[in-house]
């Protein structure tokens, strides 16, 4: 068995797809310190950069001299207190939802999304590019996995009049995908779901207080009231960590009593929500601040589009640079490295084979740094990279 996995280790050093954990000091901020050298941080989804403002430390700071470090059980034996109430009857406000129910993680959120609604009768049609945790919900729930072409409506609907006759169908779907920074077909979704008499369940962790005035992609599109199920996160955009789900009065309470990733968890630390509803007070004031960071990529992926990077369908703050091979995506980390800039590179499997990328996550608190983020771009372009 040791040797097995000696040898697996040596394949991926030589595909250059080895992994390490980043030597760096703080990776939230709005730069990330390594070797006593700081670069300007493109890489954290800490998209609207709440994790620094005053407002939502306070909140984080006040929750955690009332109750303490930690929550001490699960919330339905005594880790609860009024701060969750509290947080849940913001986030089903924030959402236009009838109640919401938070969880540790938007991980531990879909797999209880998934194993409570979804069973062996279930067939979830799934977009190929949905996150990890979606699929791993769909494979511990049972149900018949159904993965359509990304994006691909046409091959959504073969499919939905391939199973026409099962009762239990669900349309899962990330609005915002990670790796590609593009949305979903929603107008589409909702109608197939419509005219085939499916549940549509929506990720919106990457659109959550980015999209539609902070409330997710569902909501800038007019839709919201037509999706089933909305889960996302407040680790991302929300500065804050855990995940939501919100939906009916019916379906949360379900999941109260049937998620096993919610009932046999310790309950997130005081500290932790208070950041949360601090971020959701912080954007119920400032509501606009998602939009001007969406506006700032598009001029982004225009100027990199111009001088000759390929940015694929990218709609969003995440902006993936497509290499091709994973040694040129390693190579052009270091050059940004070397202009003070610190990009993700992304390689299978996380990415299919041959789309090796850097990721931009571009973050409201380093719009003022555009004309420098440019100038590196078309260095390396200069470079050959």
């Amino acid at each position: 068995m040791r040797d097995k996995i000696l040898r697996e280790l040596e394949k991926i050093k030589a595909e250059d797809l080895y992994r390490e954990m980043p030597a760096m000091t703080e990776g939230a901020g709005r730069y990330v310190e390594i070797g006593g050298l700081q670069y300007l941080n493109l890489s954290s989804n800490n998209y609207l950069g709440l994790s620094g403002v005053e407002s939502v430390r306070e909140e984080a700071e006040k929750a955690l001299r009332q109750y303490g470090t930690t929550s001490g059980a699960s919330r339905i034996v005594t880790g609860n207190y009024k701060l969750y109430d509290d947080l849940e009857r913001k986030t089903a406000s924030y959402k236009n939802c009838e109640r919401a129910l938070v969880f540790n993680s938007g991980y531990a959120a879909n797999l209880a999304v998934y194993t409570s609604l979804c069973g062996r009768e279930t067939h979830v049609f799934s977009d190929k590019l949905n996150h990890a945790s979606i699929i791993d919900g769909i494979r511990l729930s049972g149900a018949k996995h159904i993965r359509y072409k990304h994006n691909d409506m046409a091959d959504l609907e073969a499919l939905l009049e391939k199973y026409k006759d099962v009762k239990e169908k669900v349309i899962a779907t990330d609005t915002v995908f990670s790796m590609d920074g593009d949305v979903c077909q929603l107008y589409r979704i909702v109608s197939l779901a419509e005219k085939y008499g499916a549940m549509i369940i929506i990720d919106e962790a990457h659109a959550t207080g980015v999209f539609g005035r902070g409330r997710g992609y569902a909501h800038e599109i007019g839709l919201a009231d037509r999706v089933d199920v909305h889960m996302g996160t407040f680790s991302k955009a929300l500065g804050s960590f855990g995940g939501y789900v919100a939906s009916s009065e019916v379906i949360i309470d379900y999941l109260r009593n049937k998620a096993r990733s919610f009932i046999y968890s310790t309950s997130l630390p005081p500290a932790v929500v208070g950041a949360s509803v601090g971020a959701l007070k912080y954007l119920a004031k400032k509501p606009e601040i998602g939009g001007r960071l969406l506006d700032a990529a598009e001029d982004l992926r225009f100027y990199l589009s111009q001088i000759g990077f390929e940015t694929g369908m990218s709609m969003s703050q995440i902006i993936p640079v497509v290499l091709g091979g994973n040694k040129r995506a390693l190579l052009a980390k270091e050059f940004l490295l070397s202009k003070g800039l610190y990009v993700a590179a992304i390689r299978p499997p996380t990415v299919p084979v041959n789309t090796a990328r850097l990721r931009l996550s571009l973050r409201l608190d380093v719009l003022d740094e555009m004309d420098r983020i440019k100038s590196a771009f078309k260095e390396m372009k200069e470079a050959g990279i």
